[in-house]
């Protein structure tokens, strides 16, 4: 029996017989890492289909924001259900209506706030960036290596967090020039502030070589990168890049499908430093786990395209539409305090893990965005893969589910509601997992 007191070897029989089944008949383009099949799960606990009880500091991509079927999160759904289950967008619904309200309300932007409703995160930034060029009138675009806003070919242009999202997809959206996101652990740039960098390069070099100012629509930026490693850039940079914005006419989009809605500690990453986009992208943790996003942007932006210019069939759907709106009440009653005072005691337990295991190049993040990076090497910061993958495998088997993003950083994106008791659980298996992956020899 190992650590988590699983009975039978992982996948367990049911497990391997479902994975079988969806050899046959799903696509295989979906990167799965370990296999974990699902049954049903409560809080920051899931099981699977052969009762194996895991701690879930995945939350299905940073998803399940207030846990898994949060009783007021269902009781919302239920309701709307048994009322509506779909009206188009053509018509309205009050719920839609509350939910762009309380979006206004929220959003870390002055004055009045819009919203457009999409299903997921690419369609947002699609939508924003069809937004950008059309109030604009320009044609290209700024986004960052290591950046993460999916995988549409608009989107799919500014993703370049690892090549094989673009392998075998080009051309996608014309338009797109990357520069480097400020990442102080590994920096491009010999200046020793790694943003203040950055904005030189566009405003020195890319701008007064490569890429007229006065075309670019908008420069798209997570304000702290996801599947590039969870990168949190230096404080300054992204009030730098504001200004920049303001200097040369450009939209600020801030890509917070990934670190928005509690996430962090604050409602907004970019609340972190107080600077303002001018457009802001959301999903993921929006709904809980159903499909919703939304574009929110300056009401003297949104307002200026016409009845017709964009639309979608899905989008604030009623039953995604409950479902934001009592994660908001939940995010905004508590989790969000939660995130940042457990997200604080967790970086601490991290960081004193990194006493003990010299492969722990960097922990950092912000309230429960955390990315822990292994390296074979802590004075050469040599990415330690395969050391990475290894931990999140042994991870699995003790019973702790866990993504990488980056190079060779571990992510832990655990709902919102979890307690120090959760992150001692974690911490206690990601040890051991530690260990037993480098008992393995990998590094």
């Amino acid at each position: 029996m190992n650590r988590a007191g699983f009975k039978t070897p992982l996948p367990g029989p049911r497990a391997r017989e479902l994975i079988a089944r969806d050899a046959a008949v799903v696509s295989p383009s979906y990167p799965r890492d370990y296999p974990f099949v699902m049954a049903h799960g409560r809080g920051a606990e899931v099981w699977d289909v052969d009762g194996n009880r895991f701690l879930d500091f995945a939350a299905g991509i940073a998803v399940c924001a207030t846990g898994h079927s949060h009783p007021d999160v269902v009781r919302a759904v239920t309701q709307a259900a048994e009322r509506f289950l779909h009206i188009s967008s053509d018509f309205w619904h009050e719920s839609q209506i509350r939910l762009a309200e309380r979006i206004d309300e929220l959003a870390p932007i002055s004055g009045p706030v819009m919203s457009f409703f999409a299903q997921s995160g690419t369609e947002s930034v699609e939508a924003a960036l069809k937004l950008a060029r059309h109030v604009t009138g320009r044609p290209r675009f700024i986004g960052f290596l290591g950046g993460f806003h999916g995988r549409t070919m608009g989107s799919l242009a500014f993703t370049a967090s690892k090549y094989t999202q673009q392998k075998g997809f080009f051309p996608t959206m014309p338009g797109v020039t990357h520069v480097p996101y400020p990442n102080s652990y590994r920096p491009l740039f010999a200046e020793a502030d790694a943003g203040r960098a950055t904005l030189r390069y566009i405003e020195e070099i890319l701008f007064s070589s490569n890429v007229p100012a006065n075309e670019v629509a908008a420069i798209l930026i997570e304000p702290i990168q996801g599947e590039g490693g969870y990168i949190v850039p230096p404080d300054g940079f992204l009030a730098g890049l504001r200004a920049l914005c303001d200097r040369h006419g450009i939209l600020l989009i801030f890509d917070e499908v990934q670190s928005g809605v509690g996430r962090t500690g604050r409602m907004f990453a970019c609340e972190h430093w107080g600077v303002e986009p001018d457009i802001m992208t959301l999903a993921k943790g929006l709904g809980s786990g159903l499909p919703i996003g939304i574009v929110a942007a300056r009401k003297s932006i949104m307002e200026r395209w016409p009845r017709g210019a964009h639309g979608n069939t899905y989008g604030g759907n009623p039953l995604c539409c409950a479902a934001a709106l009592a994660t908001l009440e939940l995010v905004q009653g508590g989790y969000c305090d939660n995130a940042a005072r457990v997200g604080a005691y967790f970086m601490d337990r991290l960081r004193a893990l990194a006493d003990k295991h010299a492969v722990i190049g960097e922990v950092r993040g912000k309230g429960l965005m955390i990315g822990m990076e292994l390296v074979s090497d802590r004075l050469t910061k040599e990415p330690a893969k395969a050391l990475c993958e290894a931990v999140i495998t042994r991870a699995f088997h003790n019973g702790l589910l866990l993504l990488s993003c980056g190079a060779s950083t571990v992510r832990f994106m655990p709902p919102l509601l979890i307690g120090e008791a959760d992150v001692d659980e974690a911490v206690s298996i990601l040890d051991a997992s530690l260990d037993e992956a480098g008992a393995c020899g990998n590094a």
